[in-house]
């Protein structure tokens, strides 16, 4: 971590967490294999050169296991984004680990076995645990061998089982990552005026603010002075800060002996099953949610750096979004209108909103270039004053302290509140200097007279005026005309915001839903369904579903690649081991095995796939075959111990040496499957930011390793025996 600049976080951590269980497990094996060797020598045998036999026996699988767990790692270090930058550290961490310990297991873990492996070795047989375990494992195994074809049916049914809950577990791209706080984003239509907005805002988070789990609200309403934040008026931003979770508030909860049970009796049965519990953290949102219905108003609950995040990479800040391409606003408009009506209808729907690209409310000023041009006057001049007394100008900036205050300067709102009193505005005329000088205002003749006209109000001094004036007209000059006279001052409607992407004209479609209901892949593939049954869309248009579901799309196709390279990659270590093609199939049977734990408990967990799930996954798969190895390992060794001494005849010696390789070593298979799940389980429970990511590592793992210990104790001997048998009469033929 200090050669790679890797600091201590929750995630760098979390890879140690998730290794520090089988990081032992090399040591268990070659002690163990070490005290079975010892149990059974003869009085007198030199115990050290006993040790490093016992080490060069299983040393080069116990190697190879470790640095298959270490390569099954390579998918994670294939993330690019969100998923690289936060599990890239604990990819590093986690194969940092394992390497270490797999060159630790075959140099100093033999070396201090020599030296403090020392006293009377109790044989297994008279040691309690052993005991216990052998005498409960023993009537399984023997049962699986002697009925072969039953065990391996039993096996086969569990993975169909599980084939059929795997689109019940739902795909995500990244849990939710709680960050402590929460960001409300309500939208409405376009034609919002700042007031209106400020006094929603204020409204909304003085609600917000009543909750006893908030501490403190912050809104905004508008964009902020940077490119980077091109939010339109009618999108507030509020920052919700959250109490500690420990300070939430309690709510009843209905328990079986609720409503019955006598008062001495509740008083023992509260402490185990208490009637209240802290409100979670969906239910929160919800009650929030309830609380900020207004008509108008669409809401979208998320967490201030996430959608910082998303919306830098994808531009949406909802977790799905849809991006309608095309030439014609008014056409993209009423896609996304006909996609907002079809995917409200959708279960798990908390809100959807399409911009809108029309429908918002401008003031346009249109100069009249004749009625200006009779006055004297030029565009730029009509333009200076829109800016000057309507739009407001900066004259200066004020600096007190570190603080920096520009000083504006504008008509007051009273002479610019609505259009009759922009019509009003007075616009200075120029002086008759320049009018004169001007070109169109010529002395006119008419029938060979001249039109001059002198001693103005304004003191026209022999000037020439345009003979197309009127005498109203001619008595404005010198002075000011109202700004409806020479300008058209309307009302319009237009874009409120314009977006291109790729070559063309966009528009957002946002779509917030309920996590805890649904899952983001399960939601999209339905909503494509319903859109393209429901929705029209011309030649030249399309769409492109974006947010979290565009970063789950790019990981999921990454992970079509990598993932079969990993697998090839096993198999070429699992047969550099074995040197045995048959025998390194028969390790990546515990794999699936493994899976099926695994999607069963992140469907009663009610997790999805998502990164941090593939995460375990791909950490049980290099676990599963570190399992499968030292099965193998145990069988042939007793397989060739009985070979060697003339015992292996038929299907009975064979079952009778399984039942040693399995049965006798049951004590070590177990407590390499213990040690990692002991590193692993306190992560089922963890609480606070960061939490949920961990426990979806975990959840896999946990799962995966508890049905692979089952299935490769009981069905792995089932099919080494098949193959075995079928070595020996191939053999006697």
């Amino acid at each position: 971590m200090r050669l790679l600049g890797i600091n201590s976080n929750i995630m760098s951590l979390g890879g140690i967490a998730i290794a520090i269980g089988a990081m032992v497990d090399a040591s268990i094996v070659l002690v163990e294999n070490a005290h079975k060797r010892l149990e059974n020598a003869l009085p007198g045998t030199d115990r050290r050169e006993i040790i490093i036999a016992s080490a060069k026996e299983v040393g080069p699988a116990i190697f190879y296991s470790l640095l298959i767990i270490t390569v099954a790692f390579l998918p994670v270090f294939t993330l690019t984004g969100q998923g690289g930058r936060l599990f890239k550290p604990l990819a590093f961490t986690k194969t940092f680990a394992m390497f270490f310990a797999a060159i630790t297991a075959v140099t100093l873990s033999p070396a201090l076995m020599t030296m403090l492996i020392r006293g009377r070795i109790r044989h297994e047989k008279n040691h309690p645990v052993s005991k216990f375990l052998i005498r409960l494992y023993k009537p399984f195994v023997y049962v699986a061998l002697r009925n072969p074809k039953t065990t391996i049916a039993i096996g086969l049914m569990a993975i169909f089982a599980t084939l059929p809950m795997i689109p019940k577990v739902g795909s995500e791209f990244m849990p939710p990552l709680n960050e402590g706080d929460v960001l409300f984003m309500p939208t409405t239509l376009p034609n919002i005026s700042i007031e209106q907005a400020k006094q929603y805002m204020q409204y909304q988070d003085r609600i917000l603010r009543s909750f006893p789990e908030v501490i403190s609200v912050y809104g905004k309403a508008g964009r902020a002075e940077t490119a980077t934040d091109p939010a339109p008026l009618s999108m507030l931003e509020t920052v919700v800060q959250l109490k500690p979770r420990a300070e939430w508030r309690n709510i009843p909860v209905e328990r079986w002996y609720s409503g019955w049970a006598p008062g001495f009796m509740r008083s023992v049965l509260h402490p185990i099953w208490p009637e209240e519990r802290t409100i979670h953290w969906e239910e929160l949102i919800d009650e929030f949610d309830k609380a900020m219905k207004f008509p108008g108003w669409t809401n979208a609950w998320t967490m201030p750096i996430k959608t910082r995040i998303d919306m830098l990479s994808t531009g949406i800040r909802t977790p799905i979004g849809i991006k309608v391409f095309g030439n014609d606003l008014n056409e993209i408009e009423r896609i996304g209108l006909e996609l907002e009506h079809s995917l409200s209808k959708i279960s798990g729907t908390r809100s959807v909103y399409s911009e809108r690209n029309t429908g918002g409310y401008f003031i346009d000023i249109v100069p009249d270039r004749l009625a200006i041009a009779r006055y004297g006057l030029t565009i730029r001049d009509v333009e200076d004053i829109v800016e000057t007394a309507i739009g407001g100008m900066p004259l200066e900036v004020t600096i007190e302290g570190r603080n920096r205050f520009t000083i504006n300067v504008r008509y007051p709102r009273a002479l610019r509140e609505n259009v009759q009193s922009l019509k009003d505005l007075l616009v200075p005329l120029p002086a008759v200097g320049v009018l004169a000088a001007m070109p169109g205002t010529a002395r006119e003749t008419s029938g060979g007279g001249s039109a001059s006209m002198a001693g103005m109000g304004g003191g026209l001094g022999g000037a020439t005026v345009p003979a197309t004036t009127t005498t109203a007209e001619q008595s404005q000059l010198g002075r000011s005309i109202p700004l409806g006279q020479i300008a058209d001052v309307r009302i319009v409607t237009g874009p409120p915001m314009i977006k291109d992407e790729a070559g063309m004209l966009v528009g957002y479609v946002f779509v917030d839903i309920d996590q805890a209901q649904r899952d983001i892949g399960g939601y999209v593939n339905e909503a494509k369904k319903v859109v393209a049954g429901e929705v029209t869309i011309p030649a030249g248009y399309y769409l492109k579903w974006t947010g979290q579901y565009e970063l789950l799309e790019e990981m999921t196709s990454r992970m079509k690649v990598v993932i079969p390279i990993t697998f090839i990659l096993i198999i070429i270590l699992l047969y550099m081991n074995f040197r045995n093609l048959t025998e390194t199939f028969i390790v990546l049977t515990s794999v699936p095995f493994a899976l099926v734990g695994s999607i069963w408990a992140m469907y009663f967990l009610g997790y999805h796939f998502s990164t941090a799930a593939w995460v375990g996954i791909i950490a049980l798969v290099g676990l599963a075959s570190e399992t499968g190895i030292i099965m193998v390992l145990y069988l042939d060794h007793a397989y060739e111990r009985r070979k060697a001494a003339g015992k292996m005849r038929d299907l009975n010696d064979i079952v009778w040496a399984h039942m040693e390789g399995t049965v006798m070593r049951v004590r070590p298979k177990l407590m390499t499957v213990g040690t990692t799940m002991i590193g692993l389980v306190p992560l089922l429970w963890a609480q606070g930011s960061g939490a949920d990511v961990m426990k979806r590592i975990a959840a896999p793992m946990v799962g995966g390793l508890i049905s692979s210990a089952f299935l490769t104790l009981e069905i792995l001997p089932v099919i080494y025996t098949y193959w075995r048998y079928w070595q020996i009469k191939h053999e006697k033929s």
